[in-house]
C-alpha cells in the first residue's frame, strides 16, 4: 500500500480529526455489535500514546434528509468507547459551529473529542465543501480509518482531504493491505464464496473475480437466480427475472469456474419454524421456497475449499437470521475456520456478523469492517475515501 499512514507523522501536540465508522447496530438505544468500535481502537490508542489530541466522527444509521435525530445520536458510542480506553472521552452536540469548535479547541493530547452524528448535517452526503472546510479547520491531520465508508464521497470521507493533509489508520491500512494482496497476488487456489439474496448486487463482482479465482462457490438467494436460468424450477423461492439472461451469461462465461448448489433447504413459509426439508435442485416444489443450501452441496463446497490457499467470502448461504436455516452458513464458516495454512478474508455486513455469530472470527485472517467497500474493492472500483489519501513520497 503505498498511502502514508499514521506512523509515517509526529502526532506530539498535533490534532488528529478521525474518520472512524461507528454506525454499528442498536437496539432501543443499546448498541448490539461493538466491532465496528473494537476495530478502529488501534488507531485510536496509537495516536493517544503518541501525543495527539483526537477527534473523532462517524455517522450512524440512516437518518431522513440530514435531520437530527435523537435515535442516531453519537453519544451512545461516545459512551461506550469511554469504558474501552484509558483516556477522557468527551461528546459534543454538533457537527460543527462554535460548541464545536469551543471543544475542539480546548482538546488536550490524549483527550478524544466524538462530535455528532456525521449525516446530522445535510452537507455531509453532497459532500459539500463548507462543511469540509468547517471540520477540517478543527485539527491539524486527516486519517480516514473508516473503510466501511470508503465507497462515499461524502465530506467526512473525502471532502476534508482537501484542506488536510492525510494518512490512513491502522484499520484502513489492514483493510488494504488483505483485500489488495489477495486481488493482486493470490496464493491459489482462490476461491470466492458469493451469497447473500441478489445477483444484481454482485454482477460487477462475479465479473472481476471470473478474471482472478480459481473457483466460485454460489449460495444464499441469488443462487435461486442462477439456477432458474439454468432452467431448475425454484418455486416460490426469491429469484431476480430481470437479470436472469446476465445470470446465464455470467454462467456461460465461467462454466469453469462456478460452481452451484446441488441440493436446497427448502421452506413452506418464510419463518423461523417453516416445515422445512432437503430437496435436490431439480425438485423444489412449486409452493415451497429455498432458504438454505442442502448438506449434499455444503459437502461439496467442503471438498472444493479443503485444499484452498486464499478464500475471500461475501454473503450468506441462507437466510441466517433463523437457526434452521442457517446450518450452510455456519457450516461454511466453520470449514473456514479449520484451514491450515490458508488466508480466509470474510467481507463484512452479513458474512460478518454471521462469522461473529458462530463464534469464529479469531480463526479468520482478517474480517472486513466494510459491506458495500468490500463488493465495490472486489469489484475494482477506485474507493474515494482511499483516492483521497497522500500518497507516500
Amino acid at each position: 500500500m503505498n498511502k502514508k499512514t499514521i506512523k509515517d507523522i509526529d502526532w506530539q501536540g498535533k490534532k488528529a480529526l478521525v474518520r472512524v465508522d461507528f454506525n454499528v447496530p442498536l437496539s432501543a438505544g443499546h448498541i448490539t455489535d461493538d466491532a465496528r468500535i473494537v476495530a478502529a481502537l488501534p488507531t485510536i490508542n496509537y495516536l493517544l500514546e503518541h501525543g495527539a489530541a483526537v477527534i473523532l466522527m462517524s455517522h450512524l444509521g440512516r437518518p431522513k434528509d440530514g435531520q437530527p435525530d435523537p435515535k442516531f445520536s453519537m453519544k451512545v458510542t461516545a459512551d461506550h468507547l469511554g469504558t474501552l480506553i484509558q483516556a477522557p472521552v468527551t461528546f459534543v452536540t454538533g457537527v460543527t459551529g462554535p460548541a464545536v469548535e469551543s471543544a475542539a479547541k480546548a482538546l488536550q493530547p490524549g483527550e478524544v473529542l466524538v462530535l455528532e452524528n456525521t449525516r446530522f448535517d445535510p452537507r455531509e452526503t453532497k459532500n459539500d465543501r463548507s462543511l469540509a472546510q468547517e471540520l477540517a479547520s478543527l485539527a491539524d491531520y486527516f486519517v480516514n480509518d473508516a473503510f466501511g465508508s470508503a465507497h462515499r464521497a461524502h465530506a467526512s470521507t473525502t471532502g476534508v482531504a482537501e484542506f488536510l493533509p492525510t494518512a490512513a489508520g491502522f484499520l484502513m491500512e489492514k483493510e488494504l493491505e488483505y483485500l489488495g494482496s489477495a486481488l493482486e497476488d493470490p496464493k491459489r487456489p482462490f476461491i470466492a464464496i458469493l451469497g447473500g439474496a441478489k445477483v444484481s448486487d454482485k454482477i460487477g463482482v462475479i465479473e472481476a473475480l471470473l478474471e482472478k479465482v480459481d473457483t466460485i462457490l454460489i449460495g444464499g438467494g441469488m443462487a435461486n437466480t442462477f439456477l432458474a436460468s439454468q432452467g431448475y424450477p425454484m418455486g416460490k423461492s426469491l429469484v431476480e427475472n430481470d437479470v436472469l439472461g446476465i445470470a446465464a451469461g455470467l454462467m456461460e462465461k465461467g462454466a469453469a469456474i462456478i460452481q452451484l448448489p446441488v441440493d436446497l433447504r427448502v421452506a413452506s413459509t418464510f419463518a423461523a419454524d417453516a416445515e422445512n426439508k432437503i430437496v435436490s435442485v431439480e425438485d423444489v416444489p412449486a409452493d415451497w421456497m429455498a432458504l438454505d443450501i442442502g448438506p449434499a452441496t455444503i459437502a461439496h463446497y467442503a471438498n472444493n475449499l479443503s485444499g484452498a490457499k486464499t478464500v475471500i467470502w461475501n454473503g450468506p448461504m441462507g437466510v441466517f437470521e433463523f437457526p434452521v436455516f442457517a446450518q450452510g452458513t455456519v457450516a461454511i464458516a466453520e470449514m473456514l475456520a479449520s484451514l491450515r495454512n490458508a488466508i480466509t478474508i470474510i467481507g463484512g455486513g452479513d458474512s460478518a456478523a454471521a462469522v461473529r455469530q458462530a463464534g469464529l472470527e479469531e480463526k479468520m485472517s482478517h474480517v472486513s469492517t466494510g459491506g458495500g467497500a468490500s463488493l465495490e474493492f472486489l469489484e475494482g472500483k477506485e474507493l474515494p475515501g482511499v483516492a483521497a489519501l497522500n500518497n507516500r513520497e
